[in-house]
């Protein structure tokens, strides 16, 4: 189910139990995954974009796997605060997810993540073709860290 409100989300996911966060790209789909009391967000891996239903039935195995309790999918909004293009897709792939996933899904603000995941790769020393590689997941993991610390500090 697609919930629109932070507050409202944070008073029905369960109170332990691992998150994945999602940050959508248009050639790859970064994941990271929460530890089971919700304070730390790993980096967990990067799916190609492929067609809806082949990404459904990658999630729907995490899901099972993981023992996903909530999802967060990170909302590119413009820096503005309007919503582009961008944002419309993660909207729509969150409006068709909550229709075969029941449990909790939140768009959370991504503003700038991937230009932080490619800055903290950039002082790590990175190759660029390794970057490439792992930059999806690491800013998937920021989106989640994001919305950990948020849950966190409100409990």
């Amino acid at each position: 189910m697609m919930i629109n409100d932070s507050k409202q989300f944070r008073e029905i996911i369960p109170y332990k139990g691992p998150i994945l966060g999602i940050d959508l790209g248009t050639k790859r789909i970064g994941m990271a995954i929460s530890d089971i009391n919700q304070k730390i967000a790993s980096p967990f891996k990067v799916e190609e974009s492929k067609n809806f239903s082949e990404i459904l039935n990658v999630l729907k195995k995490i899901r099972i796997d993981r023992d996903i309790c909530s999802v967060i999918v990170g909302d590119p909004i413009n820096m503005d605060g309007s919503i582009g293009p961008k944002s419309q897709s993660s909207r729509s792939f969150v409006n068709n997810l909550s229709k075969e996933i029941n449990i909790p899904i939140l768009l959370w603000d991504e503003r700038l993540t991937t230009v932080s995941a490619e800055r903290s790769l950039l002082e790590a020393d990175i190759s660029r073709k390794k970057r490439q590689q792992i930059i999806d997941k690491i800013a998937a993991s920021i989106i989640l860290q994001s919305f950990l610390d948020y849950l966190n500090t409100k409990k």
